[in-house]
């Protein structure tokens, strides 16, 4: 493993730089997230809750109250809701970004990992890129989907977040290909 750090730290490096032209660059994800009407009004209504940062489906049952009448009711007379609150503070992007980078060279450990037990030392290009490619693939987009099955994420912005981690996976494998050891 110790001879894969260069492929591991090369394509956390360009899946960094990737995801930043992505993000900054390109208007792809700007309707990710909507703005809810009367967006201030709101706000005010739930200032005076102070609610902690975490996530919050609205309504919340135990599962025993799962088919109660009560909870139906809850249900059909809205909101229905999953909600994630942040602390309330100026978001700056270093902890993000920093997090992101530290996920990114994880992704490439384990994507050098699986690779070096399934093609061996000088193996060509395209079995490298072959293996590489569908571990950070796998990584990168595997785990999105399961958020808008089962938790209602819109759609769109799990597809524009597949194809961004389709192009981390073409962005590792490349690497991986190119700096494999010989």
């Amino acid at each position: 493993m110790l001879a894969l750090w260069l492929p591991i730290l090369l394509s956390a490096v360009f899946v960094f730089i990737a995801s930043a032209f992505i993000h900054m660059a390109l208007p792809w994800h700007n309707s990710d997230f909507k703005k809810l009407p009367k967006e201030d009004e709101i706000r005010a209504a739930l200032r005076p809750f102070a609610v902690p940062p975490g996530d919050y489906m609205v309504p919340m049952c135990s599962g025993k109250e799962m088919n109660s009448p009560e909870y139906h009711a809850k249900l059909k007379e809205g909101p229905v809701q999953i909600v994630t609150v942040l602390p309330n503070q100026v978001h700056t992007m270093g902890k993000q970004l920093f997090l992101w980078f530290v996920y990114v060279l994880v992704v490439g450990f384990f994507t050098a990992y699986v690779t070096r037990h399934s093609v061996a030392t000088g193996a060509s290009y395209r079995a490298v890129f072959r293996i590489a490619g569908a571990v950070a693939f796998l990584t990168y987009a595997g785990a999105l989907w399961p958020q808008s099955i089962w938790y209602s994420k819109n759609w769109g912005a799990t597809f524009r977040s597949t194809v961004d981690g389709l192009v981390y996976a073409l962005v590792t494998a490349g690497t991986f290909g190119w700096v494999w050891p010989r």
